[in-house]
């Protein structure tokens, strides 16, 4: 038999778009799956900086109001829809890509997730672990294979290698077999080893560049700064032939690229958003996750835990930008 379900839920909403102080926490009716949907009691939801990005209006989507915020869940079925027989009422499940494109967020006491968007919890994994994982390793995912297709053996350098896509992208890039080299600040040197990195250079010394030289005589191969402090001209330089340079943040840069020493070694430029991600992406991604989560081989610093009450108090918290690669994770 189903859980009783009520009528209402507790949830962190906005009304227009704009400010931290927008957000408001209050109770909503609870929505209904469709035929192919599936209701969700949340257990724990995460606070990704794109969240700040679509409450705010930089990044445009369709955000139906009172809206409620929020990408990430884990939670338990506790309801599916007529279409629905993949996922069991009790069965423990994740979702990344909720709040976005029209569909209601994740901050919510229960949220509707669309069938396809819909992940079992391995069992004996920590959903506030969990749930601080999956957005990142998943963008780190789509930039290291779809994008740039690493390849065993390749050598990939990780600039911003202790922040949350950064850690992922070290985690996931050496559990596929290539040689990972990260950037970071010497005080997390140890933290980029320990998830996967064979070397780890200060991205603020003088000479990085001539350092990942000699690192890799004939370049990298893949070369993403997740931070997005792009400096082109620096990553064209440390190049392989065939190389490629990643781009998936700093929404407001405008390097320089050194177009003639980009083509001339065959390089490519790509970039990408996992809010663009389709359901096919975002499930291969899933998997990879599924396999490295229940071994431990991706990992996150979790700052603070929180309850839902304080999504405006976490928001802020992500503009600042002080949280240094750790994650909030708020409890309904």
């Amino acid at each position: 038999m189903a859980p009783l379900v009520p009528p209402t839920m507790a949830a962190a909403y906005i009304e227009e778009l704009g400010p931290a102080d927008h957000i408001r926490y209050g109770e909503l009716p609870v929505p209904r799956p469709g035929p192919t949907d599936v209701l969700v009691a949340v257990e724990a939801v995460s606070v990704n900086h794109v969240d700040t990005f679509v409450r705010s209006g930089a990044y445009p989507t369709p955000t139906p109001f009172p809206f409620v915020i929020g990408r990430d869940l884990v939670g338990t079925v506790v309801d599916r829809g007529a279409g629905v027989d993949a996922f069991a009422v009790g069965q423990r499940v994740w979702s990344n890509s909720l709040g976005h494109d029209g569909r209601q967020g994740a901050a919510s006491q229960y949220a509707v997730v669309a069938v396809d968007r819909l992940y079992r919890l391995p069992d004996g994994v920590d959903p506030v672990t969990a749930v601080a994982v999956v957005h990142p390793a998943a963008t780190a995912h789509l930039g290291l294979f779809r994008e740039a297709a690493t390849r065993v053996g390749e050598t990939v350098l990780v600039g911003g290698g202790a922040g949350n896509v950064g850690t992922a992208a070290i985690e996931l890039a050496a559990a596929a077999g290539a040689r990972v080299l990260a950037s970071a600040r010497p005080r997390d040197f140890d933290h980029c080893r320990a998830a996967g990195a064979d070397a780890v250079v200060d991205y603020r010394a003088a000479d990085l560049t001539d350092q990942v030289r000699a690192l890799a005589p004939a370049g990298v191969d893949v070369h993403w700064d997740t931070s997005g402090h792009h400096d082109l001209d620096a990553a064209v330089a440390m190049l392989a032939h065939g190389g490629r340079i990643v781009l998936a943040a700093g929404m407001d840069a405008r390097p320089a690229l050194p177009v003639g020493d980009l083509y001339t070694r065959d390089g490519r430029l790509v970039g990408f958003a996992i809010s663009n991600a389709g359901v096919d992406d975002l499930s291969a991604a899933a998997d990879a996750i599924n396999t490295l989560l229940p071994e431990g081989r991706i990992s996150a610093r979790i700052e603070d835990v929180l309850p839902l009450s304080a999504a405006q108090t976490a928001h802020r918290r992500i503009e600042a930008g002080d949280l240094a690669g750790r994650r909030l994770v708020l409890l309904p």
